[in-house]
């Protein structure tokens, strides 16, 4: 008689094959977000402001969507607005946050990088997949993401509504 052993249980296998993608997709991505002069972390930002109402989100909702932490997201918006990519505004509902605010050009880097990304991720990733296997991927994927990350669609809906004050 066989028995089962833990360690072969296949929750354990789902969950290795998805941080295994995910290293693996990230080392075949760098290379070629590395020429349009971006890393993994400020791609995130620049397509997360991009795709968010009015390319904007408070620097707490920022921190709280992705995986940096609050500093961490802070270090990534410096360099992002040394490059003129990003511009901080202060929020006029809460004195204490501060928006995260995609500039023209901020918004033109980061469309010229995913024309390219898009491509890799085809590649590596959706073209693998058959619509209905990406479909059936996606939506279990937001199962899980709302459950374990619900704080990573923070501050979307304030983001829609606000009109931050930018400091020139």
């Amino acid at each position: 008689m066989a028995t089962t052993r833990i360690i072969d249980d296949d929750r354990l296998t789902a969950v290795g094959l998805l941080v295994e993608v995910h290293r693996g997709l990230t080392q075949k991505f760098a290379a070629r977000l590395g020429r349009h002069g971006l890393s993994e972390n400020e791609l995130e930002i620049l397509l997360r402001l991009g795709r968010t109402p009015n390319c904007q989100l408070r620097m707490s909702d920022l921190a709280a969507q992705t995986s940096l932490t609050t500093s961490g997201v802070t270090r990534v918006v410096d360099r992002l607005e040394r490059a003129g990519l990003v511009v901080r505004a202060s929020c006029d509902t809460d004195r204490r946050g501060t928006w995260a605010v995609l500039t023209d050009t901020g918004l033109e880097r980061v469309t010229a990088a995913v024309a390219d990304h898009i491509e890799d991720v085809d590649r590596w990733y959706t073209g693998l997949l058959t619509p209905e296997q990406l479909e059936a991927l996606t939506e279990a994927l937001r199962i899980v993401r709302d459950t374990v990350r619900p704080e990573a669609v923070a501050g979307v809906a304030e983001a829609a509504r606000a009109r931050p004050h930018v400091d020139a």
